[in-house]
């Protein structure tokens, strides 16, 4: 039964079937009235259309953000009522909980309790940042006699924040919130796929006392918007959450200009089960590791190692209870695994494990396209879990981005270190084991920028987020954040009573 509504009545009760851009605190069209459609990946149903941004409206919202920052007073604001105003944005983003969960979960087709769980995440981060911002200062430092020496942090700028289709409205939160806080102005671009949460996120900060031309949300091609936005000589940061490839270009395209760049980007996470953990424990958190938002996440535990003593007991388990996992209604409780985004990203899924099967892999459960009961136009795959493998395949090296975990065998602590790290990411990675000392031991070396010890979960509001090699750079959702959106300014006083005469002249 569904605790919200089912998706046919919640599509009739959304009453905007057009989506505008946020540009300098207004609701416009595009400049060429282009717009673009958006659609529900568990039915395939059209949910809305979106103005389509172009290159003059992406440059009328940078002017905007421009304007605003070097004339306007939101970065001149005490720090106490910039706080207030992103409490504010969370107050309302809590009054209007159940319409944001519904939109998240039409635009994604991600589950009920998958959407409720990010939706309140963004909402945390509001508060967190409001709290964090009123501590973030500069320091005074210890210099020479009659010298004195302190640092303030002014606001890098304009900056520009590019989000992933598969956190829509979580994304945007981890990069408004600490962006706005510090008193940047932003430049957003949602992902295509997936725009509408992020627009309103845009209204309610405005609804909330942002200044006009402060938060603009532009959604466009990545090829026009977001290239344009990384190349612009007046945008300041660039804050990039998506795949490694796109990633590199960013970085390459920035340093034309010199923009501080932040990236986060691809995962292929390890999992790592010693034999003397709590086996029902690591099968329950390996499950939630992988088919959590249908998989489509960077920091997705897709590798999964068991130690020899234990491994047929724990694939049994993890066979079984991979085997109940239920697909259907997102907008249901029973629901564990939603859709995936689009016939593209389902054909990206199905060709990974086709490939390891011609490369000799074992399927153990799933494996191929799912056809969900009254469902039948949407985008399903079935939780798959595959085994035989080594790490000379695709399927184990490289970013799959669905419901899929290859899993095998390790002997001893020393090569199931060897395993995790024989990866070009190093985002995400998790232990399983009773021995405190052993999971400091691995932690320590493990190349990853999380790593969850007998625990699921990789992220809250004040946990550093971000990886390590081709996993990016920089850190989200953390006090240190508030550093990546501000610039260090050195202020040296001389106060002797005797003039300096350096050069002796």
């Amino acid at each position: 039964m569904s605790t919200i509504k089912d998706s046919e009545t919640q599509q009739q009760s959304m009453k905007r079937n057009l989506y505008h851009l946020i540009i300098n605190g207004e609701q416009v069209a595009s400049s060429n009235n282009a717009t673009f459609k958006t659609f529900n990946p568990a039915t395939g149903e059209l949910i809305a259309e979106v103005a389509q941004a172009t290159k003059e409206d992406t440059e009328k919202a940078i002017q905007a953000a421009r304007h605003a920052f070097d004339y306007g007073k939101w970065k001149k604001s005490p720090i106490n009522k910039r706080s207030r105003v992103l409490n504010k944005i969370a107050s309302i983003m809590r009054a209007r909980f159940n319409e944001l969960v519904e939109l998240e979960i039409l635009d994604t087709g991600k589950s009920l309790s998958t959407a409720q769980g990010q939706v309140m995440q963004a909402i945390e981060d509001f508060e967190f940042y409001a709290g964090a911002i009123v501590g973030h200062r500069g320091v005074v430092n210890n210099v020479p006699g009659q010298f004195h020496n302190y640092t303030e942090k002014e606001p890098v700028g304009v900056c520009a924040q590019i989000i992933p289709w598969n956190y829509p409205l979580m994304m945007a939160a981890w990069k408004i919130a600490p962006a706005i806080a510090v008193g940047c102005s932003v430049v957003v671009k949602p992902a295509s796929l997936t725009p509408l949460t992020a627009i309103i996120l845009g209204e309610i900060c405005l609804e909330a006392g942002v200044p006009e031309g402060v938060v603009n949300i532009v959604p466009g091609p990545g090829a026009e918007v977001g290239n344009y936005l990384v190349g612009h000589k007046q945008v300041d940061k660039v804050a990039f959450t998506g795949s490694t490839p796109i990633g590199k270009n960013i970085m390459e395209r920035a340093s034309q200009t010199l923009k501080r760049v932040t990236l986060e980007l691809g995962g292929k996470s390890p999992n790592i089960v010693f034999a003397d953990a709590d086996i029902d424990a690591a099968v329950d958190g390996s499950l939630y590791g992988i088919f959590y938002n249908s998989g489509q996440s960077c920091e997705a535990r897709s590798r999964l190692y068991v130690q020899e003593e234990v491994y047929e007991e724990f694939v049994g388990k993890f066979v079984e209870k991979t085997k109940k996992l239920q697909l259907g209604n997102p907008f249901d409780q029973g629901t564990h695994v939603g859709a995936i985004i689009d016939q593209n990203q389902l054909n990206v899924i199905d060709s990974y494990v086709k490939s390891a099967i011609a490369d000799g892999a074992e399927i153990l459960v799933g494996g191929k396209v799912a056809v969900v009961e009254g469902y039948e136009n949407g985008f399903w795959y079935e939780p798959t879990v595959i085994a035989n493998v080594n790490h000379e395949m695709k399927v184990v090296q490289e970013e799959i981005f669905g419901p899929v975990v290859v899993i095998m065998p390790f002997k001893d602590e020393k090569e199931a270190v060897k395993l995790a790290n024989d990866s070009e990411f190093g985002l995400g990675s998790a232990l399983w084991s009773k021995d405190a000392a052993r999971t400091t031991r691995v932690a320590n070396q493990i190349q990853a920028g999380i790593v969850m010890v007998n625990c699921p979960f990789s992220a809250f509001p004040g946990t550093p987020f971000g990886g390590y090699k081709q996993s990016g750079f920089g850190r989200e959702l953390c006090i240190e954040t508030l550093d990546l959106y501000t610039e260090t300014k050195s202020i040296v006083s001389y106060y002797g009573s005797r003039p300096l005469n350096p050069l002796g002249v």
